[in-house]
């Protein structure tokens, strides 16, 4: 049952502006981060099924930079965040999965993400 007395449009549009402040945040961070790496791009491929998933992989070009394990973490987490911020409760049921490409000389991202989905085809014939 729901509170008729709680406005959960006005919620959702604060959840959304906290993330959005969040991931501008973040996002300037890492990204400093990474250019004083040399890092010109960063791929980050998630997962999601079953009501849990993770960033299978991050990777970086130039490839023979290598990341510390928390940049590596924080990466990851920010790539999960972005991905659930655009399709949020994509790692429920069938789940979806995805790759972000970040060109961190140009500070452009690329979310390309896909949604499973269980299709059924129903009939029903009674009196035969």
């Amino acid at each position: 049952m729901t509170n008729p007395q709680i406005d959960y449009a006005a919620l959702a549009a604060q959840w959304r502006a906290e993330r959005e402040t969040t991931l501008k945040a973040t996002r300037a961070e890492l990204i400093a981060q990474l250019r004083a790496l040399g890092i010109s791009e960063v791929t980050a491929e998630y997962e999601g099924y079953g009501d849990s998933g993770n960033v299978e992989d991050v990777t970086v070009q130039p490839a023979e930079v290598k990341l510390t394990e928390p940049l590596v973490t924080a990466v990851g987490d920010f790539a999960w965040s972005l991905a659930y911020h655009h399709h949020p409760g994509f790692e429920n049921n069938e789940g979806g999965y995805g790759t972000l490409t970040w060109d961190t000389a140009a500070d452009s991202i690329t979310l390309d993400h896909a949604d499973r989905y269980v299709e059924c085809s129903h009939s029903y014939v009674e009196g035969l």
